[in-house]
């Protein structure tokens, strides 16, 4: 039996109303799932936060790079480094974590550690041994199910500590400015300060400061301190004071100015009785030697030690010029000293000839004695009118 095509257009009027009424209604709830996931989405991404920083560290030392997923519920797949530095300019993936551990890519370099915990979604890397090729900008990168990659960025700032000294030139004494001392800060970043302090020589000398820019980006500071090279400024103490964000604590650097110049006039000055020492300036300090010109040096009666000469005897072979003469590198000078010795000293003879001063007179009496009671009376009455006569000549001379 066929049923009647009339009977059938009412049905499929109200089939296709309903189905256009429930597919409008499944399009409806669709768009109001997905509106609702987008908004849910997008409130997990504004909630959620990359925690990063930025890191500083002087060069051969470790730097922590800081990297810290919070505020979100959302599966961890996998954390992600990279980098752009002077040594990889061009971005380079270099280190990953995941569930079951960290692994290095595309080569291995130890100096990096992960010292974060996945887990907690902490990404945070060590890198020890830094050098001014490591600066650049690090990428920490978070991975999550189904929102994706959230990442921040990690500035890495390398101070590079000057190479640091200070040299003193040749100097010979004169009368015209010349180059004192230098003191380089070389190889630093940032530049440096460097000053002289010199308390005693502030009218005297003067310091100029030149730098030089390098194509690491380092720089070399040179101060120049400049002065007249006389003996004043000879033996005076200064000092380089180097200070840079990359030391600790400033970096002081003394020196002694050295002014050479050869020995000036010389001065022998007495010891003692039988001492006498040559002195004199000079820098470097003069070597002496002791000599006696046109006569044989006596070895045996004197001393010699360095300026001194000791006299070792009182006699008149020491009798005679005496040289002293001082010398170095610079030149040279002499002084004279001229021994003159009265009488030598001899016990011996003293005493012999105060034995003859007492006989003489114990002699002159027994003789005298002898005379006079050896002759006769008429002889004896003569003479002693003559003797008495000359012993009043005697005693009156």
């Amino acid at each position: 039996m066929r049923t009647h095509p009339v009977f059938l257009s009412p049905l499929r009027n109200v089939f296709f109303t309903m189905s256009r009424s429930l597919s409008r209604f499944l399009s409806r709830f669709l768009s109001l799932m997905l509106l609702n996931f987008s908004l849910n989405l997008h409130r997990s991404s504004i909630a959620l936060q990359v925690i990063g920083g930025n890191a500083t560290v002087v060069q051969g030392e470790t730097a922590i790079l800081p990297c810290k997923l919070t505020d979100t519920k959302e599966p961890l797949g996998q954390i992600s480094w990279q980098r752009k530095t002077r040594g990889k300019p061009v971005n380079d993936n270099f280190f990953t974590v995941t569930s079951s551990g960290p692994n290095y890519v595309n080569g291995v370099d130890k100096r990096f550690r992960f010292i974060g915990n996945f887990s907690a979604h902490n990404g945070s890397l060590q890198l020890s041994d830094v050098t001014l090729l490591d600066e650049g900008s690090y990428s920490c990168i978070f991975t999550l199910f189904p929102s994706g990659n959230h990442r921040t960025e990690i500035p890495l700032n390398v101070l590079v500590p000057p190479d640091t000294s200070v040299n003193d030139h040749h100097l010979l004494m004169g009368n015209e400015e010349v180059l004192l001392a230098t003191c380089t800060a070389a190889g630093s970043r940032p530049p440096v300060e460097v000053k002289w302090t010199y308390s005693t020589l502030s009218e005297k000398v003067k310091a100029i400061t030149n730098t030089t820019q390098h194509a690491n980006g380092t720089t070399t500071t040179e101060s120049s301190l400049f002065g007249v090279p006389t003996r004043d400024i000879n033996q005076q103490p200064v000092t380089c004071v180097v200070t840079s964000s990359a030391l600790s604590k400033p970096k002081t650097l003394p020196l002694t100015l050295q002014v050479h110049f050869s020995p000036t006039e010389v001065n022998i000055s007495e010891i003692s009785k039988d001492s006498f020492e040559c002195l004199t300036e000079a820098n470097p300090n003069a070597n002496f030697t002791w000599s006696r010109p046109g006569q044989s040096w006596p070895q045996s009666a004197v001393r010699v030690d360095g300026a001194k000469l000791q006299l070792l005897s009182i006699t008149s072979d020491l009798n005679g010029l005496y040289k002293c003469e001082a010398s170095n590198l610079y030149g040279r000078k002499h002084g004279q000293l001229y021994v003159y010795v009265t009488s030598g000293t001899c016990t011996a003879c003293w005493v012999l000839f105060s034995l003859l001063l007492l006989l003489i007179p114990i002699g002159v009496g027994a003789w005298w004695y002898f005379k006079k009671h050896s002759s006769s009376p008429h002889e004896d009455k003569g003479k002693r009118n003559t003797e008495v006569a000359s012993e009043l000549e005697v005693l009156h001379l």
